[in-house]
């Protein structure tokens, strides 16, 4: 009948209308507990099975019925946490998960990122992400696990020479990379003249280095973000956890506070090069009297205030000591310097869609030279201090359009070098080691937003500002016999004012689930500079800043790749190309020397000029199962180009490669057993060699070509390791009734063996001329030697936790 019919239609709308006002919507922020946020983490209602992704900002929004619901969220590397919650009204949640860490896990290797298939879903081009247990998986150096070593690994990065730690990413210098501890600035990142990096891997929960497009929020360097974040501590149980090596020990110990609310770790770890080495030197060696040691020390703390507000606190002081004596010459040289860093952020949820951050630090490094000998005592320092300060607030107007806004500042305290020397109670004049002040500040906002399921943006603007201040004398250079003028600044006084407009972008395009298109171009500006005396990075390297004679880097970089995965998302693959070009990058003056700063200012003894790198990398990974890794390949070329060496052309870098490769695998054999190997092979670095000789009075003379005209041997290396592990469980068996039972052990422990440079590849460090015999005697000889720093070096180291 009719009047059925339209009555079942009726039901049937009212039906629909109820179910959906029984709908609310559920939303929120899925982070870790470092609160970085987590993308492509699964939130699902697991009544329904109703369930969605995060996004690249960790935010997410699902509809879901009124009452009591269960929630799971769910990530790759993250412990899964399931949460009961009677849902009335539209709700906003703040998720943090437990990343999985400790031994238990080191013996499965997952190389996975932030999701399987990021690679593609995110905007990110030129990003390299890598976690702890990643790096663990990888022969260690001398039993020491390093993030800067397994980043060296990566295409388009590299470092300048063997045991050398500075990142040259893309034909930038190092001092061109924003290396980021917890989000301070980290000046030198080396220990052991740059043999190792200052990162304490039991006190890393994990790495990202941005090579193009990097985020609004980040500036101040013009070639890449290196942004390390500490490891937080459990807050269910105390813990501990730690290794035994032939170089180094250290230990981490972690746990809760406050009932829960919060949580502390600290960390700690030292060579004893000193305490093992020195008693075995004789007397008769060139080495005798030579001591060295490094140290340093973690210590970071957590705290709950309420279920939207967090305080974080983070630090880092380490130190290197070298040192050498000689009674039989009264001679003496005490080299010490390093880091300390310290933080306080305060992070608040503000609202379902507002969360602002805020932090505060200071950071400080920190070079000294002492030489004594008869009562003669010479000394050169350096040094610099930051106090940073830093506000943003991010907005989520929908799971497609997320935005985040801010401000920074930065008082810089420059001591490029100061000079001091002294003979008994007699003072030599060396002037005043002068100490040079400035204003670093910006504005930023940047804007995600998917404008379809294929094409998302990332576009960002960043606009700094930088005031060079007094007091300053700057010292005018006089031709030889002639008074030397100068100008003194006061206090506060305005010297020079630069501003830079720095805008960037990434875009994803997706040609189907499995592969995409990307791009990112981004315009930076920095405000400091390295000036380095020799031809590796040492500590001894000149940091100072922009000035009215030195002005600020700047420069631009834009690049192009495709991404494509496989089985699955087992296997990655990228090919990316870039264009990379700097202005006013540095080098000191022919025949300039850090000494002649004495009555003069730095960026006097300095040439501004110009370079350019542009380059293809070629990229595969595989991320699951027994056997992962990857390789890479870059393929490049770098230049620089000043007025005053030679003669204004062009010539290659001394980081100049044209081939890299390598190749990192890790091997599970079993519960038990994952071996490790990496390889690696570039083009020799470009240096400047003597093309001619001749004779002065009686003396060997020897005539330079232009710069960086000759190529060192190729470096190649290949190491390998292999891990022990103890078994994760224990069986227990009641005496009585005979029934086992299986748990976890609470103490385990790990063997990991490793051989640096299998084959003995003899490396160079840097080469040298050097003649011998006589003309006279008819047997004179002019040859190129190379100075090699490792052989072949096995090492054992014994890790814990408990």
């Amino acid at each position: 009948m009719p009047w059925k019919k339209h009555t079942l239609i009726v039901l049937s709308c009212l039906s629909w209308l109820i179910g959906f006002a029984q709908d609310v919507t559920i939303q929120g922020i899925v982070a870790d507990q470092q609160n970085k946020a987590i993308a492509a983490a699964k939130v699902v209602e697991i009544t329904k099975m109703n369930g969605t992704f995060t996004d690249d900002n960790g935010y997410f929004e699902l509809k879901v019925q009124k009452g009591e619901n269960i929630f799971e969220f769910r990530s790759i590397d993250h412990k899964t946490q399931r949460l009961s919650i009677k849902i009335t009204k539209d709700t906003s949640l703040y998720i943090q998960l437990e990343t999985i860490a400790g031994l238990q896990e080191l013996s499965e290797v997952v190389v996975s990122g932030v999701g399987r298939d990021q690679n593609i879903q995110s905007t990110k081009i030129g990003n390299v992400q890598l976690e702890m247990k990643e790096i663990r998986s990888l022969p260690a150096f001398m039993g020491e696990y390093d993030i800067i070593r397994t980043l060296q690994f990566m295409p388009g990065v590299q470092s300048a020479s063997e045991g050398t730690q500075g990142l040259y990413v893309r034909g930038g210098g190092p001092e061109q990379n924003l290396v980021l501890l917890d989000g301070t600035h980290v000046y030198n990142a080396t220990h052991l003249f740059g043999f190792f990096s200052v990162f304490n891997a039991d006190a890393i929960q994990d790495v990202e280095l941005t090579k193009v497009g990097m985020p609004a929020q980040y500036g101040g360097r013009i070639s890449s973000v290196l942004d390390i974040r500490s490891r937080q501590g459990g807050r269910e149980k105390l813990g501990i956890q730690g290794g035994v090596g032939l170089l180094s020990s250290r230990i981490a110990v972690d746990g809760p506070i406050a009932n829960g609310r919060g949580d502390f770790l600290v960390a700690g770890r030292r060579t004893y090069l000193d305490l093992l080495l020195t008693p075995l030197i004789p007397e008769e060696s060139g080495f005798a009297g030579t001591g060295y040691y490094f140290y340093d020390l973690n210590a970071n703390l957590n705290y709950k205030i309420n279920d939207n507000n967090k305080i974080s606190f983070s630090s880092y002081i380490g130190e290197d000591e070298f040192s050498f004596r000689t009674d039989s010459e009264n001679f003496s040289v005490d080299m010490p310097w390093g880091n300390a860093i310290a933080n306080v952020r305060w992070r608040s949820i503000l609202s379902d869609k507002t969360m602002l951050n805020v932090s505060a630090g200071i950071s400080d490094y920190q070079f000294e030279f002492l030489s004594f000998q008869d009562q003669f005592e010479v000394g050169l320092s350096s040094g610099i201090r930051d106090y940073i300060f830093k506000a943003d607030l991010s907005y989520n107007f929908s799971p497609r359009h997320q935005m985040r806004f801010g401000g920074e500042y930065i008082y810089h305290r420059f001591t490029p070098i100061a000079v001091s020397a002294n003979q008994g109670d007699v003072e030599f004049d060396t002037g005043e080691g002068q100490r040079i002040f400035s204003h670093e500040s910006a504005l930023f906002i940047t804007s995600t937003y998917d404008w379809s399921e294929r094409f998302k943006t990332d576009i960002g603007y960043r606009h700094s500002f930088y005031h060079f201040i007094g007091p300053f004398t700057r010292y005018i250079p006089s031709p030889i016999g002639f008074q030397q003028d100068s100008i003194v600044y006061a206090n506060g006084e305005l010297i020079k004012a630069y501003h830079f407009a720095e805008p960037r972008f990434s875009a994803r395009y997706l040609i189907n689930s499995k592969s995409a298109i990307k791009a990112g171009w981004n315009y930076n500006a920095q405000y400091v500079h390295l000036a380095n005396i020799s031809t590796v990075s040492l500590p001894t390297d000149i940091w100072f800043p922009a000035t009215d004679i030195a002005g600020p880097q700047h420069g631009w970089q834009a690049a192009l790749g495709y991404f494509r995965n496989f089985l699955d998302n087992n296997i990655e693959t990228s090919v990316e190309i870039y264009y990379k070009h700097m202005n006013n990058v540095v080098e000191f003056k022919d025949g300039a020397l850090p000494q002649d700063n004495t009555q003069d200012n730095t960026d006097n003894l300095l040439t501004l000029g110009q370079g350019y790198s542009y380059g293809a990398e070629f990229f595969i990974r595989k991320n699951f199962g027994v056997w992962t890794g990857w390789l890479g390949y870059t393929l490049s070329r770098t230049e620089r180009r000043f007025d005053d060496i030679n003669d204004g052309n062009f010539f290659p870098a001394r980081h100049d490669r044209r081939h890299d490769f390598s190749a990192v695998m890790s091997y599970r054999l079993n519960d038990s057993w994952t071996f490790g190997l990496s390889m690696v092979y570039a083009t020799g670095n470009s240096i400047t060699l003597p093309n001619s000789w001749y004779l002065h009075n009686g003396d060997v003379q020897f005539e330079f070509g232009d710069r960086n005209m000759t190529r060192m041997p190729a470096y190649h290396r290949l190491d390998l390791s292999a891990t022990w592990f103890d078994k994760p469980t224990k069986t227990l068996t009641d005496p009585i009734s005979g029934l086992t039972t299986v748990i976890q052990k609470k103490w385990r422990h790990s063997v990991n063996f490793s051989i640096y440079n299998v084959y003995n590849r003899q490396n160079p460090f840097f080469l040298f001329v050097q003649n011998d015999g006589s003309l006279v005697d008819n047997n004179f000889n002019i040859s190129l030697q190379q100075v090699a720093l490792f052989p072949i070096l096995p090492s054992v180291t014994w890790n814990f936790e408990f």
